[in-house]
């Protein structure tokens, strides 16, 4: 088995998605779709202010994650805001209830509407193993 690159975002990404790989030592290969075809889940972008608006079309939810020793079993993508882009169905994301297409507001009590994708998982990957997250769930996905 090789080092792992401490550069880039995949790196990431792969931390906080708890990609389930079982024995597969770290390769291009094992890359899930997600990660190497970026194309949002996103129905159309919003703003941080269009999210908050009161009776707008977004309804919040709370999530307290307890990561396992893969990870948290999502993949964060996007920029003010940043969104959920996929779920492991097997992780510990999808057994509180997190879906794709939720926005993240905050992680752990801080606020990362504005904030990129790279922020929001270093946030997630340097804090605690419980992470407390808000999000702003569209209706119509």
């Amino acid at each position: 088995m090789g080092p792992r690159t401490a550069a880039g975002p995949s790196k990431q990404e792969k931390l906080v998605s708890g990609g389930r790989h079982g024995s597969k030592s770290d390769s291009d290969q094992d890359d899930s779709p997600v990660l190497n075809n970026p194309k949002s889940v996103v129905k159309k972008q919003v703003s941080p202010e269009e999210l908050q608006k009161p009776g707008g079309k977004y309804m919040k939810r709370m999530f307290t994650i307890v990561g396992d020793a893969v990870g948290w079993g999502f993949v964060v993508r996007g920029s003010s805001p940043c969104h959920i882009q996929a779920v492991d169905p097997s992780g510990p994301a999808a057994a509180v209830g997190m879906k794709v297409c939720q926005f993240i507001v905050s992680v752990n009590g801080v606020n990362v509407l504005e904030m990129d994708y790279r922020t929001v998982s270093h946030l997630i990957l340097t804090g605690p193993r419980t992470v407390v997250m808000e999000v702003m769930e569209p209706v119509d996905c």
